[in-house]
């Protein structure tokens, strides 16, 4: 598996990577009263990747899931920590040793710890700011809805807690059933979810909708909860999570996946999102700066079923936006032009995630940030 990192402006050599390292991380004068939940954009202490091995899904493409991990690490090594959990540390080490540069190796950690899959977005823990310091919130993850099999994934959070390997207050909510792809926050009080999700059966479904929300204000600090209840993607096993389809970013701009061919099976419903999106206003009572994503060209498994390719699965990192590609070089370049847009003080780095829609995830869902103070 030949896998070659090209240099870019931020990442020269090692000297200049670590200075540049050194200046992404210094964190300027912010706000950190009060607690909230923060969000991506807000100062990052480094992102957890789950890595894949042959005991999960990946087996029959684990070469290829292997390599896209690979550059993953690199792009967010090469910017803050980077946490890696898996059940092979050596394995795993060995292989970062052999196609890292050493300026990015040494921001790297491993945990081991058994793994059912990788998706560290869905199993990870939320983090809020409490005053300046972290809280671990980990919720239960139970394999979107009891699809799939995620007793090791729900431990994780416990074991990387009880071996040190994040700092912070640990809380416990594992009596509730919420994945942070079904969440976005701006980081001043409003959550954007989809009722679809929260809504859906085997997660949290004895409970009201007016209940569901009272929850997520209460646990996340929320002062309001803007809820879609439009909007899917063919082929998507978490029961439309927002982060496939609608993303919170800065200044009030919300990112959403449009579709613009009426004949395209998601038309109607991306469209009934569209309208709502434009009636949802923010906190002042003003309407949110709209920036649509373009939709990929249909992506097929080797049984002709729909893969949910979408660009709307981007990670926000210190001084980067990373985002999904699906080797469709005009829409790739609009997805990167309009993502430019909506966070114009950010490098946009496209990642090729073709490897990842055959597991029916991309980007985002395999990565979660932590805020200030969690990685040491």
């Amino acid at each position: 598996m030949a896998l070659h990192f090209k240099r870019t402006t931020s990442v020269l050599d090692d000297l200049t990577l670590q200075l540049a390292f050194e200046k992404v991380s210094h964190v300027p004068q912010i706000e950190l009263r009060g607690t909230f939940l923060p969000a991506e954009w807000f100062p990052q202490s480094g992102v957890q990747l789950t890595w894949p091995h042959a005991a999960t899904d990946w087996r029959p493409v684990l070469a290829e899931a292997t390599a896209c991990y690979l550059r993953m690490a690199y792009e967010i090594a090469s910017r803050e920590k980077l946490l890696i959990v898996t059940p092979e540390p050596d394995a795993v080490e060995a292989l970062l040793r052999e196609r890292m540069p050493a300026a990015v190796l040494q921001h790297i950690g491993l945990a081991e710890c058994p793994t059912n899959d990788t998706w560290a977005r869905d199993h990870g823990f939320l983090t809020l700011l409490c005053e300046g310091k972290p809280v671990l919130l980990d919720y239960r993850f139970n394999g979107w809805g009891l699809k799939f099999a995620a007793d090791k994934d729900n431990r994780i959070n416990r074991r990387l807690y009880e071996a040190g390997q994040v700092a912070g207050t640990y809380v416990s909510r594992l009596d509730f059933v919420l994945e942070g792809g079904s969440i976005e926050s701006d980081g001043r009080g409003t959550l954007l979810t989809t009722s679809e999700c929260l809504m859906s059966a085997n997660r949290n479904e004895t409970l009201s909708r007016a209940e569901l929300e009272e929850r997520l204000r209460h646990d996340l600090h929320a002062e309001r909860v803007l809820w879609l209840d439009h909007g899917y993607l063919a082929g998507d096993d978490t029961d439309s999570h927002v982060d496939t389809l609608a993303r919170l970013c800065p200044s009030d701009t919300l990112v959403y996946v449009q579709c613009t061919d009426e004949a395209d099976e998601h038309y109607e419903a991306l469209k009934r999102m569209e309208e709502q999106l434009q009636a949802f206003r923010t906190m002042e009572g003003k309407p949110y700066r709209l920036i649509p994503l373009p939709m990929p060209a249909a992506v097929y498994d080797e049984d002709g079923a729909r893969l949910p390719a979408t660009y709307a699965n981007f990670l926000v990192v210190n001084g980067a936006v990373l985002m999904p590609t699906y080797g469709q070089p005009a829409a790739d370049d609009e997805a990167r032009r309009r993502l430019q847009q909506a966070f114009p003080g950010r490098e946009v780095v496209g990642i090729d995630c073709r490897v990842l829609i055959r597991q029916h995830g991309s980007l985002h869902c395999c990565t979660m940030q932590f805020p200030l103070g969690v990685l040491k």
